[in-house]
């Protein structure tokens, strides 16, 4: 049998990046004379990318805005958030010991996220977790974005699994749906962006902290035998 692929969204899942987002963006809002949006409803807004980011942020201050104004916005926040990428953000607790002993019984690694490919790259690389994956895929990577499938499918076949032997862990109901969508079972985290608590979006497992991953990997039987609880 072909290993496993275990492929992770990024925001939310494998890095809590809301502090730098969300600065960043109320910088951008700033910009424009709006008023800062809060913490704790700036992180319900990530997960769509910057562009969706901002696109929620000017809905939610009730203010109008063309495709240029958008688009100029996107601009900015790019760049902000490149030369701040790393300031707060970090790895959320327990993912090193996680990955370690995913990597110990040879599963393939990879990352499919709705941030652009450089960003993810960039952070990752900041953050000393990039050699970890086989395979960073993000919006521009193929021209997709989550939640259609096809940017999963894809994604494993970039790191050189196969889509009949791969999970997905996400944060959210975009990541839940595009595995579902992709016909691939799911364990969400439950310390994530989401405003719907995760449990409720129908994922296969829900965990709490990465030292559960591997006996929800086991409870889904899809390595079974080598991930037998112990």
């Amino acid at each position: 049998m072909a290993p496993l692929t275990i492929v992770f969204d990024l925001d939310g899942t494998l890095v809590d990046t809301a502090p730098d987002l969300a600065s960043t963006l109320n910088v951008i809002l700033a910009r424009e004379g709006l008023p800062p949006v809060s913490y704790d409803k700036a992180r319900t807004m990530i997960g769509g990318g910057p562009r969706r980011m901002i696109e929620a942020a000017l809905a939610f201050e009730k203010r109008p805005a063309g495709q240029v104004d958008v688009d100029r916005m996107f601009d900015g926040f790019v760049a902000h958030y490149a030369a701040h990428i790393a300031d707060l953000s970090r790895p959320f607790p327990g993912l090193d010991d996680a990955l370690d002993r995913l990597a110990a019984q040879n599963c393939i690694l990879a990352v499919c996220t709705n941030k652009l490919e450089h960003l993810s790259r960039q952070l990752l690389d900041a953050l000393h977790l990039t050699p970890r994956f086989r395979a960073i895929c993000g919006q521009d990577t193929f021209g997709i974005q989550k939640p259609d499938p096809e940017i999963l499918r894809r994604t494993i076949g970039a790191a050189g699994g196969l889509p009949e032997n791969a999970i997905m862990v996400g944060d959210s109901a975009t990541d839940i749906d595009t595995a579902k969508a992709a016909a691939i079972p799911v364990v969400a985290v439950d310390f994530g962006y989401t405003d719907i608590p995760v449990r409720e979006l129908g994922p296969d497992r829900v965990i709490s902290h990465y030292s559960e991953l591997a006996d929800a990997l086991a409870d889904l039987g899809v390595t079974a035998p080598r991930w037998a609880k112990s």
